[in-house]
């Protein structure tokens, strides 16, 4: 099976449900292969209503609809917390925490004011959680910026895959789930019909056969 570049991640509603893709090798391939990165979604947002850093780690902002404004996190309005925060472009930066749910993507902006107080608020992302259920960035979950070992994925063609949800309820049902993580292909156990590609320190999925509704597929 062909190996191929992971899509971009899908952006499906303005509550930023993100999907993952991954690249996908067929079991009859050599071991060895470069890692894939984590797909990364491209929402952005303007600072607004920020305090001492805009979107500082464990504090929340609310969802809209075109752009994303920092709220007290016992606010009503607050619909997701920030677990992780990083100056500079995801792609060049380290990778948000394993069960992220989306990723905002800030932009450079000179506001009147700002965290330090030099004009700028320097462009970055926030790795967000949400406040309370769905949480796509779970195993298993079908979505988040990430795919990880309990996530399940289904062939999007051209040797590539894309996350959906175990449940089978998600809009594609699975096909493979990712039981482990290793370093290398040699490192997976025997049953494993298919390889992904999760980058980080151990950037192989070994995934096994689902039914349609997430449970491991007979034989």
């Amino acid at each position: 099976m062909r190996t191929g570049r992971a899509l971009p991640g899908g952006l499906l509603t303005a509550v930023l449900t993100l999907l993952s893709a991954a690249v996908l090798t067929g079991c009859s391939q050599p071991p060895g292969g470069q890692a894939g990165q984590p797909a990364q979604g491209t929402t952005s947002t303007q600072p607004s209503g920020y305090g001492a850093v805009f979107l500082a780690i464990d504090e929340c902002s609310s969802f809209g609809t075109t752009s994303f404004t920092e709220v007290p996190c016992t606010s009503e309005r607050a619909a997701a917390r920030v677990i992780a925060r990083y100056d500079g472009k995801p792609s060049d930066g380290p990778a948000c925490p394993a069960t992220t749910d989306f990723v905002l993507h800030i932009s450079e902006t000179r506001p009147t004011s700002d965290e330090d107080g030099d004009g700028t608020v320097p462009r970055g992302y926030a790795c967000m959680r949400n406040l309370e259920p769905p949480h796509p960035g779970d195993p298993g979950g079908g979505g988040g910026p990430r795919t990880i070992v309990g996530d399940c994925v289904y062939s999007a063609g051209r040797g590539e895959v894309r996350e959906t949800s175990c449940d089978g309820k998600g809009r594609k049902p699975p096909e493979y789930r990712v039981t482990s993580a290793a370093p290398k292909r040699s490192d997976c156990p025997t049953s494993t019909a298919l390889y992904v590609q999760l980058g980080g320190p151990t950037p192989v999925g070994c995934a096994r056969p689902v039914r349609a509704d997430g449970r491991e597929a007979p034989g």
